[in-house]
Parts: C-alpha cells; structure tokens; sequence
C-alpha cells in the first residue's frame, strides 16, 4: 500500500497546484470511509453484546443502531459531497493573464501537441510547459475517445470525438512528469503513454526560439 504513495504515477504524490486539490481531497474521503467503517462495525458488535445485558441497555443500542447508524453515515456522506462539488468547482479553468495554450490530439498510439504561442510547432508524445505557470491543455482526438492524465499535475480529462475539452495543469518545479491514457481504447493502450517535460523560464523561451526538441 505505501508503495503507491510515491512514484512516477502516484496521485498522492502532487507535483503541482491541482493535483495538491485532487490528492487532499483523497485523504479527505479516505478519512470519512475510515470513519463510517469504524461505526459500522461498532454497530456490528453490539447486537451480539445486547443478548446479555439489561432491557434498558438494549434500548440504549437500539438508540445507537438507529440513530448513529443512521445520521451519521449520511452526515458524513453529505459533507464529503458538499466538499467534493467545492473541490470540482476549483478546479475549473478560469481566465488568466498568465495562462499558457497547448493543445493535445490523442491517436492510436501516439498524443500530438501544439502550442499556440508558437503556430505549426509540434512534438509527438512530449508535451512541453513552463513550470510555475497555470497551463491550459485543448484534448481532442482523431480517433476513439482516449483520457489525458498526468497524476502527478492534474485530474484526467477525455478525449472525445468532435469535441475539445480543457484541462488546467501546472508543475511546480522543472522536470519530467508521465502520462498515460487511462481510458481503454483497444490492444495496445496500456501501453499508450507520453511525458510532460516542464522547463524553467530559459528553457521554456529556448523552446519556443526552436533551440530545444
């Protein structure tokens, strides 16, 4: 179990601002399901305990089994949905004077991104951004519907025909970061991943100069 918590993959090990969000609110909803789970087999036990006690003392864990068992669980569940919408709403694009446009096509088996601050420039399979800034990603594809994540930055996005949807990521330090298509898409998808390389503030302006692959 711990092993997931760090890696190249791993959502409980954020890189950047989003993916911070999405790894609290893991913890947040592993924190409530530890709690429900732990009165649920409170309430397990004491109907087996209540065979031998007095008749008010079963009254008392009729007391327990119907109102705790009861309000509760969904108390909890009200608030860790009241708290994921929250989270959601936080993590919607929004107009920013410093944002950075990329695009990413998704295809059997291969991503291709473009970038609007340099038109006609294109990678295949590496995406490249500034560390430090917010940028928005356009997912399209070519083909079948494919899912754009790098766990590490961001939630996962779709990629459906006909359509592009955005997704905001940022890195925090300059690096590499992996990702992957998380959505079955035929033979061959598991293997179907890409990387985000993101430079510091050099790198980047070399990038778009064209002194970078």
């Amino acid at each position: 179990m711990l092993s997931g918590c760090e890696g190249v993959l791993s959502t409980v090990d954020p890189a950047g601002p989003a993916a911070r969000i999405i790894a609290t609110l893991w913890w947040v909803m592993l924190i409530g399901a530890a709690a429900i789970f732990g009165l649920v087999m409170v309430l397990l036990v004491l109907p087996f305990r209540a065979r031998s006690v007095r008749d008010g003392e079963v009254m008392q864990v009729r007391v327990w089994i119907v109102g705790l068992g009861l309000i509760f669980p969904m108390a909890i569940l009200a608030a860790l949905l009241a708290y994921g919408l929250i989270v959601g709403e936080r993590l919607l694009p929004r107009a920013d004077a410093d944002i950075v446009s990329v695009g990413a096509q998704g295809r059997r088996w291969a991503w291709t991104f473009t970038y609007d601050e340099v038109p006609g420039r294109t990678t295949q399979n590496n995406l490249h951004i500034p560390a430090g800034r917010p940028v928005d990603v356009a997912i399209t594809t070519a083909d079948v519907i494919h899912s754009f994540w790098v766990p590490r930055l961001a939630g996962k996005l779709d990629a459906i025909p006909g359509r592009s949807n955005v997704l905001r990521i940022e890195a925090d330090a300059p690096g590499t970061y992996q990702g992957l298509s998380a959505e079955f898409s035929g033979a061959g998808y598991d293997r179907f991943t890409f990387t985000v390389t993101a430079h510091d503030a050099a790198g980047w302006q070399a990038f778009l100069k064209g002194q970078q692959p």
